[in-house]
């Protein structure tokens, strides 16, 4: 049986996000993210032009899945969040701050490629996808190697 947990430690991680989002035919689309929670809200990068940006647009429902997964440890904690979400103008110092969870705080160390050409701080097409989730619920399945009376934590 599943158990719940606070999402705080889980949503600190630099782990991967999956934003679910509906397209203009109704048909499910999901695309990894990073994101930052903060707030009371998850913050995920995007641009005037994504896929993700555009269906929000027409549908501002989303889900968001997180798992944090460490087989040989036995860990598997799950974060889920739905809500709306918008795509709202881009802020630097927030976007800043997501990249330092994934990158390192030491902006100097950062790859000037990265930056330059997928992050793109300063582009005026950048943009953030923001969710506040209606819901969030959390599951500890991180007895599946040990049995309940071992699990974490």
């Amino acid at each position: 049986m599943a158990r719940a947990f606070d999402p705080e430690p889980v949503l600190a991680m630099p782990l991967m996000a999956m934003l679910a989002t509906v397209s203009d035919e109704g048909a499910p689309c999901n695309a990894p993210v990073w994101f930052l929670w903060e707030d009371g809200a998850l913050w995920m990068p995007s641009s005037t032009g994504a896929s993700s940006a555009r269906r929000l647009e027409h549908e501002p429902r989303a889900a968001v899945e997180i798992v944090q997964f460490d087989n040989a440890g036995g860990v598997l904690l799950h974060v889920g969040m739905r809500g709306e979400a918008a795509c709202v103008a881009m802020q630097p110092d927030r976007f800043r701050r997501l990249l330092s969870k994934y990158l390192g705080p030491d902006e100097a160390a950062w790859n000037p490629w990265f930056v330059d050409t997928v992050a793109r701080i300063d582009d005026p097409d950048g943009r953030l996808i923001r969710l506040v989730p209606d819901s969030v619920f959390t599951n500890n399945v991180s007895f599946f190697r040990t049995g309940p009376a071992l699990a974490w934590p």
